[in-house]
């Protein structure tokens, strides 16, 4: 097989043959491309300055720079050339010289441009192929049910009618996503996941089969220990966010961690799994908690511990810690700094959550579980790192090759970073090609010209990542020509070489022993890896009985999907306000049931401490009310929660004696 170096000279070759006739046509094309390359860039970039570093603004900047040096060039023969004519008349000589010199460069200048092979961007040559040919798993599956996957698609979590990155419109507002729907999907999800009967049972299993795999026992949750989310908020270089004072913003609508993935797993973990709010800490060390995202999960949870740079508004400053705590394996043959410190929230906590948006990278091809540690290191950026990545830079050659150091590799394996992670859970809702780009609806099924408007969940990082690039490398491949928000970097040669390397030591490079702690002991197998048959059928090994890799469960649909004792559509499940609010010392809560199921409705404190329930049985269709008589609690913010099935709804209320 041609390898790309051989292309690249066959390619020179045949440029070396017809160059010179096309060196009359170039030359008389480039300057009405050049006036056309430079319209549309400065019609692109004034309104949008962030635009500029946009891949498609990359492949016209030579071709404007080019053009301008003829415009440049031409203005200097004309100027010299009628300076010269001058000179010679009034018999100035030296002047007339000098004139004549000028108006050679200028012409020059003009007549002499490199040839088109020069001045035109090429991306690397090549696009991906599977060396290994689909269903054909490597690796160790994780997982109760090993290498098992969820992905819970419904549209019915975002507005389709959204225009993410209009200002005031933005996809990250709860009337763009539905967080109702969003929790509906995590909770079905999680179930699904585990098989558990229940989401509080779901969560035991989680946790005692982490605390297994770190040699803890089979224990589970334990009152005091912590948990630190690490969110994706690249865009958040403020600490107001969307206010009006700074809604022209370059960055208002790019994708970052969505405050509905956020506010779904705070949830989950104060009222399902028994984490106390002062317990939980959350934050992306290199920016900040938007304003709008502050204040929707400050409300409900007041307690838990928001991390910001700023340190300011109700936010916590973070740390360094004392010790280098990642010692790169390359050991600086790759990355130039050898080691890196982070900080004390993440090296003390005893779980890490870690949930990135699901996007396209154009430097690491992905930007996952792996590429969302980039941001946790306590250096003033991450830039030491590019050189580990697919490319360092838009002028830096394509690492498109199996068998290179590849810095995922550490991250994932670091024992206190990805070796940390309790549960893998992507936010897919909102997703794209380009790290640094709004949402792009996909077009694929099931999205159908439509928002990504999923999740996933796993507790296999390599079996999901496997699902994430096989979903991004089917909506983005390698094509003739780009367009905006349609990028290939999922597509690069060799993207997936860090998922074979976490997955099986045989794929590391020469060289290359993977312990990014420095302790002698090399990291075992992460999970396992593998891509689907095709992207109409999706299936993996275990879904075909043909292997032990990757288990895709689908879960598909509009609606909330609600399956209990019968089926209620939750659309149709209300519940309302309490009254009176504030009360003393007692209330109605009341709840309309479209049709008759089992329903709980339980009260927690503040904190996420339950309280009470106060129902716990089979009800009948329609309105139904109780009363909740508070006199043994203090005054203070309460939470009554109602479930039927898998939908739930939280609502606040305020005892006031």
């Amino acid at each position: 097989m041609e390898t790309c170096q051989s292309k690249k000279r066959h390619d020179n070759s045949q440029a070396a043959t017809k160059g010179r006739r096309k060196s009359l046509l170039i030359r008389l094309y480039l300057p009405v491309a050049g006036f056309l390359a430079t319209l549309w860039m400065l019609l692109r970039i004034i309104p949008k300055p962030s635009r500029a570093s946009y891949p498609c603004m990359k492949v016209a900047a030579p071709l404007v720079s080019t053009f301008i040096a003829y415009i440049a060039g031409g203005l200097i023969s004309v100027f010299s050339f009628n300076r010269t004519r001058v000179a010679l008349q009034q018999k100035r000589y030296r002047i007339s010289l000098f004139f004549t010199l000028l108006f050679l460069t200028g012409a020059g200048w003009v007549l002499l441009q490199p040839s088109q092979e020069t001045y035109a961007y090429t991306e690397p040559c090549g696009a991906f192929e599977d060396p290994l040919g689909p269903n054909k798993p490597i690796g160790e599956a994780k997982g109760n049910l090993p290498g098992r996957v969820i992905w819970v698609h419904n549209p019915d979590a975002t507005n389709e009618n959204c225009v993410p990155d209009k200002l005031g419109d933005g996809y990250f507002l709860d009337s763009n996503c539905n967080q109702d729907v969003v929790d509906n999907m995590f909770g079905k999800a999680l179930l699904a996941l585990t098989d558990a009967g229940s989401e509080t049972a779901a969560w035991d299993m989680v946790f005692k089969y982490f605390n297994q795999r770190r040699n803890k026992g089979e224990v589970g949750y334990q009152d005091g220990e912590t948990i630190f989310i690490k969110i994706n908020a690249v865009h958040a270089w403020n600490i107001n966010g969307w206010d009006n004072s700074i809604l022209n913003d370059e960055n208002y609508g790019n994708v970052d961690t969505s405050p509905q993935a956020v506010m779904t797993i705070l949830r989950q973990l104060v009222y399902q799994a028994g984490v106390s709010q002062s317990n939980i800490y959350i934050g992306d060390p290199y920016t900040h908690i938007f304003k709008h995202c502050y204040d929707k999960w400050h409300a409900e949870f007041p307690d838990v511990h928001y991390m910001d740079k700023s340190g300011s508004d109700g936010r916590e400053t973070y740390t360094a810690s004392n010790n280098y705590i990642m010692q790169f394996s390359d050991r600086g043959h790759v990355i130039s700094e050898k080691k890196d410190k982070f900080y004390t929230v993440m090296e003390d906590a005893d779980y890490l959550l870690d949930i990135p948006a699901m996007k396209g990278h154009r430097w690491g091809g992905v930007t996952l579980f792996g590429k969302n540690f980039f941001g946790a290191n306590a250096r003033p950026s991450a830039a030491h790192m590019h050189p580990a990545l697919h490319r360092e830079d838009y002028d830096k050659p394509l690492r498109g090759d199996y068998g290179m150091y590849r810095v995922f590799v550490d991250l994932l394996g670091h024992e206190e970073l990805g070796g940390k992670i309790l549960i893998y859970f992507m936010d897919a809702l909102w997703a794209c090609s380009y790290e640094h780009e709004p949402p792009v609806k996909f077009q694929m099924a099931p999205f159908n010209d439509d928002w990504c408007s999923s999740i996933l969940l796993s507790q296999d990082p390599l079996a999901i990542e496997s699902v994430c690039l096989d979903i991004l490398q089917a909506e983005f491949p390698k094509t003739e020509t780009e367009e905006e928000g349609k990028y290939w970097y999922a597509n690069f040669p060799a993207v997936d070489d860090y998922l074979h390397q976490a997955a099986d030591s045989s794929w590391w490079p020469e060289g290359i022993r993977y312990d990014p702690e420095n302790d002698g002991t090399v990291i075992r197998s992460l999970g396992v890896h593998e891509h689907w048959n095709n992207p109409a059928d999706m299936q993996y090994s275990r879904n075909l009985g043909t292997g032990a890799g990757i288990e895709l469960i689908k879960i598909f649909g509009t609606g909330t999907g609600i399956t209990s004792d019968a089926v209620v559509s939750a659309a149709k499940i209300s519940l309302y306000a309490n009254y009176p609010n504030p009360f003393n010392p007692t209330t109605s809560i009341r709840y309309h049931l479209p049709q008759a199921a089992h329903v709980t409705v339980d009260i927690f404190d503040a904190g996420g401490m339950h309280i009470a329930t106060l129902v716990d049985q089979h009800q009948s269709q329609g309105v139904q009310e109780i009363r909740w008589d508070a006199s043994g609690h203090p005054s203070g913010t309460y939470l009554y929660r109602l479930q039927v099935g898998n939908f739930r709804q939280v609502r606040k209320c305020l005892l006031v004696k």
